[in-house]
């Protein structure tokens, strides 16, 4: 449970670290289950495309930056499934949106070695738009974040800002999401480093971004997204996909139909 200096923290921030949400044990099975995902069905790939690359990477390094991703882990892992439901987290979360709570999806995020992938200041919001901001993004540590492997970094208080533009076009065509290099730097923002086993929760709303992994070992996080089952999300990543509700009861309202499990 939050007290209320963490509850007015979030809501004063937009961001919020919770210390010790999963157990030791736990988050060795879960870093032990990823591990095996990795192998299995995981991508690596150079990751998100952009001019942002060049702002913030030398060629060398540029050539050489990588992302290990893929969505949905509570679909392959019964460990991940639990992980989503764990009472906790739900409960915080909850106490942050409403007490009904919808698990919107989960994505993994591996920096790996060396040049594990920086990522530009952005919000949440236009990879999965939602019409307000009743949604949490959930950042789950399975190893300890710090300088040198890219902990993630927040604008504080930038969620009060709500959907900003993003640049999604480029002169040379369609590129992943991001703001402005020069007006949004990482270097303004604020670190949050957080050890294994520790969730930093922040709104779809909150600007955020991280630098490259610099050290000789993967930087694991798993992202859950939480929101209220009546933020109608509009566009983007599992739009129009049901998700489980893992506390309270979805409500219905006048007029709305069955969900479709299309």
């Amino acid at each position: 449970m939050l007290d209320k200096e963490q509850i007015d923290f979030f809501n004063e921030n937009g961001f919020l670290r919770i210390p010790q949400v999963f157990t030791a044990g736990e988050t060795d099975e879960l870093a032990d289950t990823l591990d095996q995902m990795v192998d299995d069905w995981a991508n690596t790939t150079p990751g998100w495309s952009g001019p942002w690359r060049r702002s913030y990477m030398d060629e060398e390094t540029e050539k050489k930056a990588k992302l290990t991703a893929m969505h949905d882990l509570h679909l392959y892992s019964e460990a991940w499934c639990r992980a989503v439901t764990n009472k906790n987290l739900v409960c915080t979360i909850s106490q942050l949106i409403g007490r009904n709570v919808e698990l919107h999806h989960t994505t993994m995020h591996i920096k790996p070695p060396q040049t594990g992938h920086l990522f530009p200041m952005h919000q949440d919001h236009p990879f999965y738009e939602h019409d307000d901001g009743r949604y949490i993004d959930v950042l789950v540590h399975l190893d300890d974040t710090n300088a040198e492997n890219g902990e993630i970094r927040f604008l504080v208080g930038s969620h009060k800002q709500g959907a900003l533009v993003h640049i999604r076009e480029t002169e040379a065509g369609a590129c992943t999401p991001h703001l402005p290099t020069d007006v949004y730097r990482l270097e303004d923002s604020v670190p949050v480093p957080a050890k294994r086993g520790d969730v930093v929760c922040f709104s779809i709303h909150t600007i955020h971004g991280s630098y490259l992994n610099r050290t000789d070992k993967p930087r694991r996080l798993v992202r859950f997204g939480y929101r209220d089952p009546h933020n109608v999300q509009t566009a983007g990543q599992s739009v129009g996909r049901p998700g489980l509700l893992v506390a309270g009861y979805r409500q219905r309202r006048e007029g709305e139909e069955l969900l479709k499990m299309v």
